[in-house]
C-alpha cells in the first residue's frame, strides 16, 4: 500500500521506520546523511547572492540552507500543533520535522557555481551548439547520429535547472554499492521534488509545473517513488509546499539581512521602504519594528550597536509575520493538499514577501559587485565547458566512453572528472537509440562535472586551463 511516508529505499524495501538501535526514525537518518554529505559541505563555497563574499557574516547557499530547513521545521511544528491531522496523523518528531528538514537542507544541493547565472550560463553553452551538438557525432560534425537526442530532452540542457541536478546528485552521483546515491527514502525523495515534472510536461503557464524537477536519467527512479507514495506526474508532495514556502522567506528577508550586514542600506532605509510600500505599510511586522526601533535609537547606545539590535529585530518580526502567513496558508489550503489538487504557492500574493523581494531585487541582485563577479564567474564557465566538452568527446571510440583520449589536453581534462561521475556516465538504461544515449549521457556527465564545482574551484581551475594553448 503506498503512503506519503514511504520508508522504502531505492533497491529495496524497509520494513520498519526505526533503526536497529531504535533512537532514529529512517526520516532521521536521511537528513543525517545529506548532512553529513560532501555536496552539503560544498554549499559553503557556492553563492546565495554575493559571489566569493570575503564579509564572512554573509550568507553562502549553506547557510541558506540550514535557515530554510529550520523555517521549514519551525511552519510543519505550527501547523502540526493547530491541526494535528495536517499530515495524516504522522508524527512530528520522528516523519514532520526531520523530512522537513531534510528536504530544506537538500534543495539547493545541485545549484551550479555562481547560482541561478551559473545555470543561465551553463544553459548559454548549450543554446550556442544547438545547432550540432544534439544530433551530431563529432564536434566538427564529421557524423551524423544515427539516432539523435529527442528535441523534449534539448530543454534539460538549453534551461539547465539546479533542482534536477540536486535530484541526480542524491539519487546517482554520490557512490553507493547498490547505485543509489545517498540511498534516502521514497517520502523524502518525493517531497524533495519540487517541480513535478519532466522536461516533456513543463507548463510556463503553471505555477507548480513551469520547470522540470527531474531529468530523463532519473525518470525511472521517479516513477519508482511516486509508485511508493502515491504520487502522480504533476502531485507534489504536502510537505514541498512548505519547503518551498520557506525558500521564499528566506529569498526576501534574509537575502535583505545581507544588504544590511554589508552596510549598502541601513535597517532604517529598509524600514522607511516599507513604511512606504501599500503592500507592506499596514504589516503587523513593520508596525512593531518602527515602535522598536525609536526604542533602540532612544537607548543612546553606540551606532554600530544600535544598527545590528535593529537588523536583529527586523529579521525577528519578519520572519515571525511570514510564518504565520505560510502556516495559515497551509492550513487554509489543507484539504486541496492532502488531496493532491492544490496548485498555489503559499506565499503567492503575500504583500509583504513581494514588497522584501523588490528591495532584495534593486538592493542585492542588482548592485555592480554582484553583477561583475556573475559576468566573471559566466565566462569562466563558458571556458570551463568547453574544456570539459573536448576532455569527454575527444576520445578514439564514440560508442566507449572510457576508450583512450585524442588529445593532450582532452587527457588532461579526463583526469579531472570524477570517477564515480564518469562511472554513472558509463552506464546504460536510457529508452533512446543507441547512439542518442550516448551523447545523453555526454552531456549529463558535462553538466554533472561542472554543476558540482564550488565557485572558488572554477574560477581557480578556468584560470590553470586558460595558460593550455588552443
Amino acid at each position: 500500500m503506498s503512503s506519503i511516508w514511504s520508508t522504502a529505499r531505492w533497491g529495496r524495501v524497509s520494513s520498519t521506520d526505526i533503526d536497529p538501535r531504535g533512537w532514529r526514525s529512517f526520516f532521521q537518518q536521511d537528513y543525517d546523511r545529506l548532512l553529513f554529505s560532501a555536496p552539503v559541505r560544498r554549499l559553503a563555497d557556492k553563492t546565495q547572492v554575493w559571489p566569493m563574499e570575503e564579509n564572512d557574516g554573509v550568507r553562502t547557499r549553506l547557510t541558506h540552507s540550514h535557515e530554510v530547513a529550520n523555517l521549514a521545521r519551525s511552519i510543519g511544528s505550527r501547523i502540526a500543533v493547530e491541526r494535528g491531522d495536517a499530515f495524516f496523523g504522522a508524527d512530528l518528531h520522528t516523519h514532520v520535522q526531520p523530512v522537513l528538514s531534510a528536504i530544506g537542507l537538500a534543495h539547493d544541493l545541485g545549484n551550479p557555481p555562481f547560482g541561478h547565472q551559473g545555470e543561465a550560463a551553463i544553459g548559454k553553452w548549450f543554446a550556442q551548439r544547438s545547432d550540432w551538438i544534439f544530433t551530431h557525432e563529432m564536434k566538427g560534425h564529421e557524423a551524423q547520429l544515427e539516432t539523435p537526442v529527442p528535441p523534449h530532452l534539448h530543454r534539460e540542457f538549453l534551461s539547465f535547472d539546479g533542482n534536477p541536478q540536486g535530484f541526480r546528485l542524491v539519487t546517482r552521483l554520490q557512490t553507493n554499492v547498490e547505485h543509489a546515491g545517498l540511498h534516502l527514502t521514497a517520502g523524502t525523495l518525493a517531497a524533495l521534488l519540487k517541480y513535478p515534472v519532466g522536461a516533456i510536461s513543463v507548463d510556463p503557464e503553471h505555477l507548480v509545473n513551469k520547470k522540470f524537477g527531474y531529468f530523463e536519467s532519473e525518470r525511472e527512479i521517479v516513477n519508482w517513488v511516486r509508485a511508493e507514495v502515491g504520487l502522480v506526474e504533476g502531485q507534489r508532495h504536502p510537505l514541498t509546499w512548505i519547503m518551498e514556502a520557506c525558500d521564499d522567506i528566506a529569498y526576501s528577508i534574509l537575502d535583505v539581512d545581507d544588504v544590511m550586514k554589508k552596510k549598502i542600506i541601513s535597517p532604517d532605509d529598509v524600514l522607511a521602504i516599507l513604511l512606504h510600500d501599500p503592500r507592506s505599510a499596514s504589516s503587523e511586522a513593520v508596525q512593531k519594528t518602527r515602535e522598536r526601533f525609536a526604542k533602540v535609537q532612544a537607548s543612546g547606545r553606540d551606532a554600530d550597536v544600535a544598527r545590528d539590535i535593529k537588523i536583529g529585530y527586523l529579521r525577528a518580526f519578519l520572519i515571525e509575520e511570514l510564518i504565520h502567513e505560510a502556516s495559515n496558508s497551509f492550513v487554509v489550503s489543507s484539504g486541496a493538499i492532502m488531496g493532491k489538487v492544490h496548485d498555489t504557492p503559499l506565499m503567492e500574493g503575500v504583500a509583504l514577501c513581494s514588497a522584501l523581494k523588490d528591495v532584495a531585487k534593486k538592493h542585492a541582485f542588482a548592485n555592480p559587485a554582484v553583477l561583475k563577479m556573475e559576468a566573471i564567474g559566466a565566462a569562466a564557465l563558458d571556458g570551463l565547458m568547453t574544456f570539459f566538452w573536448r576532455s569527454i568527446s575527444d576520445r578514439k571510440k564514440f560508442d566507449d566512453m572510457a576508450s583512450k583520449r585524442i588529445s593532450a589536453v582532452a587527457k588532461y581534462g579526463w583526469s579531472l572528472v570524477s570517477p564515480n561521475y564518469i562511472e554513472e556516465a558509463s552506464r546504460s538504461g536510457l529508452a533512446l537509440g543507441e547512439a542518442a544515449a550516448i551523447r545523453y549521457r555526454e552531456l549529463r556527465l558535462l553538466t554533472d562535472m561542472v554543476s558540482g564545482m564550488t565557485d572558488s574551484f572554477a574560477l581557480k581551475l578556468w584560470e590553470q586551463i586558460r595558460e593550455i594553448p588552443g
